[in-house]
């Protein structure tokens, strides 16, 4: 049933949403290009990594026995019987008592051998090499499978594919995974005030800024972001932008057109297209938002304001997000602080106070909701439960970071 302003918690918001995810899709595509993707399939080595026992210096490798009580005084006495050649495993090469080989860094290391003494300890006088450290046993030295063992798990779903990932999956024989597709994410910006950036505002005008800010964020979480620009407040502009939007998205985004006044229309409007779940929620800022679907689409009226926006789209978009790109636990980096002075809060409802950061303490910064400076002074958000009247300075706060 369709409700209007009807104010529920924040949680119960969530459910709404998550109840109305669309599935994660996935796609396969070439490592390469698979940095900053979410993999949605676990990975596992397909052999041992690495595939035999190799000196992780250049050295010599050694009996360690053979090493004990070496020192610049007493040096072992070793006698050099050849060079391991990189890439090329010589078994006829072996260390016997009293013998050593030279090894390079990644060198197969030898048969009888045990150990690598780094160059560094090492003296050549002729085919005796002088040992002038003691090696323990496997110092210096990579076993077999001590990275992976094969069939071993190297990553869970649910994982972002960094730099250094992609190097490891590159060692795991994998030249294509399997990932989760980038939601495409519809924004469209309403109000008859709105104006293009490339415009000056006139009297009672605004330039769109929400449209900016949703769209970066939305790319950086790893989404893919349309524009449907900006949409006077008529009804037949609206279900016609709607209508365009829906089949090529997977999640819409109403930007403005969310408050109680007669002129807006966007629940009206989702309405007769499909349903309203939620339109109200306990939460500052951002009370009128609406969570609706059309179709199978998941279709959001933001408030129009943009701390207000953002402050939704982390709390209450991103949670669908998350499910479409199967992330177990979000992407939203936090960080514990002492809050610098008391925040008020209103009980019965979650807030959500732009802080500054800095040196492990968090200085709220109070404003009148419409200013636009706070989004910049601010680096991140305290959240404020809804049971609470406020939080004393000297606390320990958790900030979500921008």
């Amino acid at each position: 049933m369709s409700r209007f302003l009807n104010v529920i918690p924040v949680a119960d918001a969530v459910a709404a949403v998550i109840s109305i995810s669309p599935p994660t899709v996935t796609e396969t595509i070439p490592l390469d290009s698979a940095g900053g993707r979410i993999l949605a399939a676990a990975v596992m080595a397909d052999t041992d990594i690495p595939g035999f026992d190799r000196s992780v210096v250049d050295g010599y490798a050694v009996r360690a026995a053979d090493t004990a009580g070496a020192g610049d005084a007493i040096p072992a006495l070793l006698h050099s019987n050849g060079r391991i050649a990189m890439g090329r495993p010589d078994p006829s090469t072996s260390v016997g008592p009293g013998t050593c080989t030279y090894i390079p860094t990644g060198g197969v290391l030898p048969a009888g051998a045990d150990a690598v003494v780094m160059v560094e300890y090492a003296e050549e006088a002729g085919d005796t090499i002088l040992g002038k450290k003691a090696a323990s046993h496997g110092e210096n030295v990579l076993l077999r499978d001590e990275d992976f063992k094969q069939g071993e798990i190297v990553f869970l779903a649910g994982r972002r594919i960094s730099p250094q990932d992609a190097g490891v999956l590159a060692a795991c024989g994998c030249a294509v995974v399997t990932v989760a597709k980038k939601p495409v994410v519809g924004i469209i910006s309403t109000g008859n005030e709105l104006v293009p950036v490339t415009v000056v505002p006139g009297p009672g005008q605004v330039r769109d800024a929400n449209a900016s800010m949703l769209a970066a964020y939305l790319a950086e979480y790893g989404c893919v972001p349309r524009h449907y620009g900006i949409i006077p407040d008529e009804r037949e502009a609206f279900e016609a932008v709607l209508a365009r939007a829906v089949p090529e998205c997977d999640v819409v985004l109403l930007s403005g057109g969310s408050s109680k006044d007669d002129r807006d229309m966007t629940a009206a409007v989702i309405a007769s297209l499909g349903e309203v779940l939620v339109h109200g929620i306990a939460i500052a800022p951002g009370k009128p938002t609406i969570i609706g679907r059309i179709g199978s689409k998941p279709v959001f009226g933001l408030p129009g304001h943009p701390a207000s926006a953002f402050v939704v789209l982390i709390a209450i978009v991103r949670p669908l997000l998350d499910r479409m790109l199967g992330i177990p636990v979000p992407l939203q980096r936090t960080e514990k602080a002492t809050l610098a002075i008391n925040i008020p809060s209103q009980r019965g409802r979650e807030e959500y106070v732009r802080v500054m950061l800095e040196n492990g303490v968090a200085t709220p910064l109070f404003g009148k909701s419409g200013l636009l400076n706070t989004l910049v002074r601010s680096n991140g958000l305290v959240r404020i439960p809804a049971g609470a009247e406020g939080i004393e300075q000297g606390s320990t706060v958790e900030v979500i970071l921008w």
